[in-house]
């Protein structure tokens, strides 16, 4: 069965880079259509080590890496709200 492709996010940008393209679309908007709000990709660099024993702590805790990076800053967010 031949899948029929979506010539809208099949179009290459400026750039060339459909990659781009479906990611500039996917985070347009803030607010998706089922009225959550979009997840922002963020990176940042995290020693190896601290980076298992995190892991570890949050596996502890059933959750993921991502889930647990986002429940640790909820908390420190929390914590640190009436400091400012």
């Amino acid at each position: 069965m031949a899948l029929k492709k979506n010539l809208d996010l099949e179009k290459i940008n400026d750039n060339g880079n459909v990659n781009s393209l479906k990611t500039k679309k996917l985070f347009r908007n803030s607010i998706s259509k089922s009225g959550k709000e979009n997840k922002i990709l963020t990176t940042f660099s995290i020693e190896p080590s601290v980076k298992k024993e995190l892991e570890e702590l949050f596996q502890s805790m059933g959750l993921g890496w991502a889930a647990g990076i986002r429940f640790a800053l909820r908390e420190f967010y929390k914590k640190h709200l009436d400091e400012y």
